[in-house]
């Protein structure tokens, strides 16, 4: 019985081993995607856009990896489980990837147009992002749920922070008609790391129903 299962348990550490890919390929490209935002370098933006085909290659491979596994009958209900929440928490990161993306397009838009005020909200929103990917991921691999009140604590900081820069933002566009179209891009950027927590979220969800 050992021996049967034993491809079966290699398949299961390679499907870890992607998403875990997965995941840092959508962590990074989102850490870049500001940084390009925040120099107004176009080449990182047209790096980071670049970078979305190999995430899309890898939930791809996720995918067929988890329709293998769940054809194999041996596998146990509570791998059956981490499988199926598998494809759910690849879903998220090419969404979280996308996201990534559409920073991206609007550091393009914006181009080398001086921006109204420096930017110290987006950066610290988007390393909230960031920690979370990574705390999310890494409690879903592990399939360990003590991380959840930080999680928590990291989604209710990005919620407050959003709100924050809504208020914000919008005051601009009720004040400083010369800055409208910076402060809609802008607002559109925080509604993109909002959502990005959002989906780390989802995934922290999954630990849950993956066990």
């Amino acid at each position: 019985m050992a021996k049967s299962k034993q491809p079966f348990e290699e398949d299961l550490k390679e499907l870890r081993r992607t998403l875990l890919e997965m995941g840092v390929a959508a962590e990074e490209m989102v850490g870049d995607s500001v940084t390009a935002l925040i120099r107004q370098n176009t080449d990182i933006a047209d790096a980071v856009i670049a970078r979305d085909a190999l995430v899309d290659r890898l939930e791809r491979d996720v995918e067929a990896s988890c329709l293998r596994l769940l054809a194999n009958k041996s596998a146990s209900g509570s791998e059956l489980r981490h499988i199926t929440a598998s494809l759910r928490v690849a879903i998220d990161l090419e969404r979280i990837a996308d996201h990534a993306v559409d920073i991206a397009e609007t550091t393009k838009r914006l181009g080398a147009e001086a921006i109204y005020k420096p930017l110290v909200d987006i950066p610290h929103f988007s390393e909230i992002a960031q920690t979370m990917l990574r705390m999310t991921l890494d409690a879903f691999v592990r399939r360990d749920r003590k991380q959840a009140p930080e999680l928590i604590a990291a989604d209710d900081e990005a919620d407050a922070l959003y709100k924050h820069m809504r208020f914000e933002l919008k005051t601009i566009l009720e004040t400083d008609p010369h800055s409208v179209a910076q402060a809609i891009s802008l607002l559109f950027v925080a509604h993109y790391l909002e959502r990005i927590c959002d989906h780390c979220t989802n995934i922290a969800e999954q630990v849950g129903a993956a066990s």
